[in-house]
């Protein structure tokens, strides 16, 4: 009988052991990203708010915002905070630019109940093949002197300086295109492995970008399922190990490529991963509710990889959309977010990783402009000048939604000169000289959006910030993107 109270008392202490564990450990947790590139921006107060509603313990910025990280301060979200790619040669060259910068963005926030800074993310994939070296010299030094910043700064503890990386500085050769063969490209084999030991040496962890979507993208014939966690398609079989998405083998390539350069433990930070919601035949609602909540169960779940099993750290891609970016890689870069430009969610989406159908929190308090638009005048007696029109309006704005198997593209020609003159409109402040288009274009408080193609209503907004194109860093990210997942399966 004692023997008995005894078990019964260790199946106890068991119980309470798996119930209170994940309470003193925390629960994994996943972040985002937040960019900027947009024409008019949500309060960032606002936007911090929704964050905290929604359980983002993690956020990643492309850069140091004051508005942004005013309104982290008091919160426990943990920061990765980016240096542009064009401050990379002079954070390599001086060394009083590369403290003066920490001083100003990391050490005045990073004080009790200030902003909780973790990361410093030093350019962002630098060694793409489509900038043509322009930072292999420079990256690594810049790299130095930021995290000798921080360690003069008495912040190096608590606080690692590392580089995000797109997925093309690794590959799988075409004659043996699986995982276990994967190593670094050639050409930046040595700075790459540096770079390696220099923040194995500092205890920071390796940042790569995986973008499975580019892969379906950038391929007529690669299998859909296999971009998705739930696919049914044949797997990649890799000796005994078995593949059956795209980001897995991704992911397992660059462990490889660790392991050969002697790295086989070293902890790897997924920065960006996500799937777009418009502006290609396979950037839907649909698809991307399908691939971020597939994500998200898999990445927490602690099963990990083939090759490496764990929790899967990842930042998700992105939080809003931004219709400030380059369209030169396709029309999908400007509806990455998981958030509409309103901060309305998308879809709804478990960020826990439970696959529950839960719904997100929107950003509260958004502030619209009046409920008008601007259309195409039917009374006009003469449409010569509407083609080059359409094509003036488009070229400044946003018409993303009217390109092929996207949410506008089943308009009438009437419908998408009206698309075309409201995203103007809307886009200029509703300005009434926006609308006129040579007497072709008049302003209406009649809603025309059809069905699922919403003729959007501009926010107010609550930021200075200039438009930018960020047209290298996005036509790069795809010429490279979806090398690696390419050869993987050929």
């Amino acid at each position: 009988m004692a023997q008995t109270r005894v078990l019964e008392c260790c199946n106890c202490f068991l119980v309470l052991f798996l119930v209170f564990m994940p309470m003193v450990l925390g629960s994994p947790s996943v972040g985002v990203n937040w960019g900027t590139m947009s024409t008019h921006h949500l309060p960032p107060d606002k936007v911090v708010q929704m964050l905290r509603e929604n359980g983002f313990k993690k956020l990643k910025l492309f850069e140091a915002d004051e508005k942004i990280l005013a309104a982290l301060i008091g919160t426990d979200i943990e920061v990765m905070l980016a240096i542009p790619n064009y401050m990379l040669q002079t954070m390599s060259q001086d060394t009083e630019a590369a403290a003066s910068w920490v001083h100003a963005n990391v050490t005045s926030y990073s004080y009790t109940g200030g902003v909780n800074i973790k990361y410093v993310a030093v350019g962002n994939e630098p060694f793409l093949q489509t900038y043509n070296d322009s930072y292999i010299h420079s990256t690594l030094p810049a790299l130095k002197n930021i995290q000798e910043a921080l360690n003069n700064a008495e912040l190096g503890s608590k606080i690692k300086a590392t580089v995000p990386f797109n997925a093309d500085i690794y590959y799988s050769p075409e004659s043996n295109p699986v995982p276990s063969a994967g190593d670094f490209r050639p050409e930046i084999r040595d700075v790459t492995t540096e770079i390696i030991q220099y923040l194995h040496s500092n205890g920071a962890p390796f940042t790569v970008n995986i973008y499975p979507f580019l892969s379906l993208y950038g391929n007529d014939y690669f299998p859909m399922d296999f971009a998705f966690f739930d696919g049914s398609n044949k797997p990649l079989r890799d000796g005994n190990l078995v593949y059956t998405n795209v980001f897995d083998a991704n992911f397992d390539t660059l462990v490889r490529s660790l392991e050969k350069a002697g790295y086989p433990t070293m902890d790897i930070i997924v920065g960006e991963v996500g799937w777009p919601t418009d502006g290609d035949k396979n950037a839907n609602i649909k698809n991307a509710k399908r691939f971020n909540q597939g994500l998200l169960g898999h990445a927490l779940s602690g099963s990990g990889t083939p090759a490496r099993k764990g929790t899967i750290e990842i930042y998700l891609f992105s939080l809003i959309d931004e219709n400030g970016k380059s369209i030169a890689p396709g029309n999908f870069e400007r509806h990455w977010g998981i958030f509409e430009f309103d901060g309305k969610p998308k879809y709804k989406l478990d960020l826990s990783g439970m696959m529950e159908n839960k719904g997100l929190a929107p950003v509260e308090g958004v502030e619209y402009m009046e409920r008008k638009w601007c259309v195409l005048n039917s009374d006009a007696d003469n449409y010569e000048e509407l083609p080059d029109s359409i094509d003036y309006a488009c070229s400044l704005s946003d018409c993303t939604a009217l390109s092929y198997g996207s949410s506008c593209n089943h308009l009438s020609a009437r419908g998408n000169a009206s698309y075309a003159f409201n995203m103007y409109f809307q886009i200029n402040d509703q300005h009434p000289w926006n609308c006129d288009f040579s007497g072709l274009a008049i302003i209406t408080d009649k809603d025309p959006s059809e069905g699922d193609c919403e003729f959007p209503v501009m926010i107010v907004s609550h930021s200075a910030l200039l438009l930018q194109t960020g047209v290298l860093d996005t036509l790069a990210r795809v010429v490279g993107g979806f090398m690696v997942f390419a050869l993987v399966l050929c």
